[in-house]
């Protein structure tokens, strides 16, 4: 069985609190025992993993991720390589340190199409998946997690203050693209530039577009990801 403690502190720009106690306990398996793990705050700095063993995080746990900007922009159907990073070290009961917050999570937002109750109607979505996990000290390890599904969208026109929805964004090229044609801003800065015929492509697609409809996407709101499956980590 699955024990889950958590408490919420939330506020519009911060959601984990340092000074708060711990936030999540769950049970977890290894080679020799059955303990529990934390999702503490930042400030846990006691590594103390000298017992050889191999712990399993199960399946279904969800882990928190933060990104270095506020939002990410990016188009229905529209991939994006993106590295976002554990935002609490994940602790034993013991207090060993089983994944060190900022450790790299690798991934790609995907589209995906969120089933609705009509069968005509298949709304677009945009899920954040997760492949491998690098450490602070350069070790990898892989992993297989993903988000929730994301499917609120925001359009913008000629006329639309694109001020706020830019601000402190990280944005995909077709999101640029379009944006930038829809309201004639060029000095938007993309996440990953695009250019030459892929640019022209992009544009040719875009062109007639009067309006932009886009994914605006808070990763440490929406993109917590949950492990699809067991994440085994050996430790020394």
């Amino acid at each position: 069985m699955i024990h889950i403690i958590r408490k919420t502190m939330k506020s519009h720009s911060i959601r984990w609190q340092n000074t708060s106690a711990a936030l999540m306990a769950i049970a977890i398996t290894t080679s020799a025992a059955t303990p529990l793990f934390y999702l503490n705050p930042a400030q846990a700095q006691t590594y103390n993993l000298n017992q050889n063993r191999t712990v399993t995080i199960p399946a279904n746990v969800t882990l928190p991720v933060k990104y270095d900007k506020e939002k990410v922009i990016v188009t229905p159907g529209e991939k994006l390589a993106l590295t976002l990073k554990i935002a609490n070290d994940i602790i034993d009961r013991n207090r060993n340190i089983l994944i060190p917050v900022n450790s790299q999570v690798i991934g790609e937002l995907q589209p995906v199409n969120a089933n609705t109750t009509s069968s005509t109607n298949n709304k677009q979505g945009v899920r954040f998946v997760a492949s491998e996990l690098v450490f602070p000290s350069g070790k990898r390890q892989t992993i297989s997690a993903s988000s929730q599904i994301f499917t609120k969208t925001e359009i913008i026109t000629k006329g639309t203050n694109t001020g706020k929805i830019l601000t402190d964004a990280a944005i995909g090229a077709g999101a640029a693209t379009l944006i930038s044609l829809v309201t004639g801003n060029k000095k938007i800065e993309v996440l990953e530039p695009v250019g030459g015929a892929a640019a022209g492509a992009l544009a040719s697609v875009f062109l007639r577009k009067q309006k932009a409809e886009v994914f605006v996407i808070k990763p440490e709101d929406n993109l917590d990801i949950t492990l699809t499956s067991n994440l085994i980590l050996a430790t020394n």
